[in-house]
């Protein structure tokens, strides 16, 4: 059996590849181990999918800390930009929406719509789409490349492998793809989860689930280091949702990466800065005119100007201060040490929630093997790449999914 193309994985990168390269006229066929394709796209964004961010190309290029992946991916994005994406799903009945912080969803909130979209334009595309069928061999046949699965044997002009990293398992994300890569001789950047929450070792960390700060800094600090600055792994200025295990949120999500990547985990800490535009001692005159103006207060409602009354009351618990001392009755040494705390309240870590509940695979296939102008293999003639496979990871916000659909977009234009 032959085809001009073949993809090999249905998700977002997948199911743009195939469908560009089908437009195209090329005899396009995509594979997919799952029963039902597109399965991690119904997952994302608590199953509402965000498509996208609202900036330039540029921007979503930007926004990856890896300047190497940034600049890899500029080629792609000015190939498909956000804007493009945006119209693209409009196209298809699916309008869009811009939310605060700059994501876009479905106006309707629902991933199925985002999903039926892009099915609508794939059968339109005349792509065959074989579900329930798993690949098991690529290897390099002759000028052709041949693919093995349990029910025939396909060659192929150009094979498309977009089979996403190890985030969401029980996605069918395993990371199957890496071994055929590295059999056709391509190297692995070595993977580990991110965009997971962070799992906390304090007990009173843990007996906050629930309860969320809008406006966090977050810092993940190396033991030794000055938790108020100086070195410090990973950075970022978010909101932060405490869990029953530990971190999560947009803020704790974002600096995950550092602590996977990190060989002791256990000697790290997550520094909360809870008033990032304030200095330390503008905290604490802050606390200092509260207390003047609010002396009959208990302590415990201190930090309110700043969180959640719950989340004030836990920090004043764990400083070992009496929730039920007056204000006014405040020492101006405990007054301090919770100013202090508000700035850089340290949180000892154990680790992360690791790939099964990662949004992302950091690592993957090198992208000094990868023409970024093309998505084509630079060792193996018909091979192409895109997604989650390749060796990209942003933050949250969309960043991703861009990623993938560009580079999805431009593997399919050259195949």
């Amino acid at each position: 059996m032959h085809f001009d193309v073949v993809v090999v994985g249905a998700g977002a990168a997948g199911i743009f590849a195939a469908t560009r390269a089908a437009q195209r006229g090329r005899e396009t066929l995509l594979l997919e181990k799952n029963r039902k394709p597109g399965v991690k796209i119904l997952m994302s964004g608590g199953t509402r999918c965000n498509l996208t961010h609202a900036t330039e190309s540029r921007g979503i290029a930007d926004a990856f800390a890896d300047k190497k992946q940034g600049h890899f991916l500029r080629s792609p994005l000015s190939a498909f930009t956000p804007a493009d994406l945006v119209a693209w799903i409009e196209s298809e009945g699916v309008p869009t929406k811009v939310e605060p912080g700059g994501k876009i969803f479905p106006v309707s909130d629902r991933a199925t719509d985002v999903l039926a979209a892009l099915l609508s334009r794939l059968r339109h595309s005349g792509c065959s789409l074989a579900l329930a069928e798993p690949l098991e061999r690529l290897e390099s046949h002759g000028t052709a490349l041949r693919l093995t699965t349990p029910d025939r044997t396909i060659d192929a002009d150009s094979v498309i492998v977009t089979t996403g990293g190890r985030s969401y398992p029980r996605s069918g994300t395993s990371g199957d793809g890496y071994a055929w890569m590295a059999a056709l001789g391509h190297r692995i950047v070595p993977t580990r989860p991110a965009l997971t929450p962070l799992v906390a070792r304090a007990a009173w960390v843990r007996e906050l689930a629930g309860v969320s700060a809008d406006d966090v800094e977050l810092r993940i600090v190396e033991p030794g280091a000055k938790s108020g600055g100086g070195a410090f792994l990973a950075r970022r200025r978010e909101s932060l949702l405490f869990t029953h295990f530990g971190l999560s949120g947009p803020a704790a999500l974002d600096v995950s990466g550092a602590v996977s990547a990190y060989r002791r985990p256990l000697e790290l800490s997550a520094v909360c800065d809870f008033a990032p535009d304030l200095g330390e001692e503008a905290v604490d005159e802050a606390l200092r005119h509260h207390c003047a103006e609010h002396g009959a207060r208990n302590v415990s409602s201190l930090p309110s100007q700043w969180m959640a009354r719950r989340l004030g009351e836990a920090i004043v618990a764990h400083l070992g201060i009496d929730p039920s001392l007056r204000c006014a009755d405040l020492s101006r040494a405990d007054r301090r040490r919770l100013a202090a705390a508000l700035k850089n309240l340290a949180i000892p870590l154990e680790g992360t929630r690791g790939f099964a509940k990662a949004e992302v695979t950091a690592g993957g296939v090198a992208l000094d093997e990868i023409d970024s102008r093309t998505m084509r293999s630079k060792r193996v003639p018909g091979l192409l790449v895109a997604g989650e496979i390749l060796d990209v990871d942003g933050p949250v916000g969309g960043y991703n999914f861009q990623a993938a659909f560009s580079t999805g977009f431009v593997a399919g234009e050259n195949a």
